[in-house]
């Protein structure tokens, strides 16, 4: 069954119309979305692949763990059960801003998120194909050899210029200079390519 949202306009105000996440995108009409970056405690991002079975933008990688926000539901309330039903953790996620996102499938009011997790998150396989968690500089180079979802280039660049929030984000890179902190390998990287080929049907 569909998800249903509401629409809302172009100041985010909800009209009162419930429609389904489906017809929203098609006809292209304004609803939210909330979303999340993940930081462990070393202030790691989390960096997951979609599940090949998934809809939208399946066997690509996010940085950013969300969905479509419920009828009722607030942006925090939305990223707060993401989490639980993707990544079976429950925490507090703090909003840091909204806008109009208008890359991926159709416009959309995007609620970025962030929230410190634990680093032994339980992915929900049906959501999640794969997951790691990259320092920012390993993040940085992942954005420009897999392939990412629309929605988190623009989150991501958006949230990189907001400024620090969280103490875990204040530390940008504390492994450095820590033997065995985790690096963007040729292991690392391979894996993420065979999961993508898996993925999209090419051949190992």
């Amino acid at each position: 069954m569909d998800e249903l949202v509401e629409r809302v306009d172009d100041q985010d105000r909800v009209l009162g119309v419930v429609v389904s996440r489906r017809q929203a995108t098609w006809e292209g009409w304004l609803h939210r979305v909330a979303v999340t970056v993940c930081r462990d405690e070393r202030g790691r991002v989390l960096v997951h692949l979609r599940s090949a079975q998934l809809s939208r933008f399946p066997g690509l990688h996010e940085v950013v763990v969300g969905g479509a926000v419920n009828v009722g539901e607030s942006y925090e309330q939305a990223a707060a059960r993401e989490l639980a039903e993707e990544l079976g953790t429950h925490v507090r996620p703090h909003l840091l801003f909204t806008f109009i996102n208008r890359s991926g499938l159709s416009p959309h009011w995007l609620g970025v998120h962030e929230a410190v997790v634990p680093d032994a998150v339980i992915p929900d396989p049906d959501e999640v194909a794969w997951h790691a968690w990259l320092t920012e500089p390993e993040l940085r180079s992942a954005l420009q050899e897999w392939r990412f979802t629309p929605d988190s280039h623009e989150a991501f660049s958006r949230y990189s210029r907001s400024g620090p929030r969280s103490p875990a984000r204040r530390s940008r890179n504390p492994l450095a200079g820590v033997p065995g902190r985790p690096r963007l390998t040729r292991s690392t990287s391979a894996e993420a390519e065979r999961v993508n080929r898996v993925s999209f049907g090419r051949p190992a």
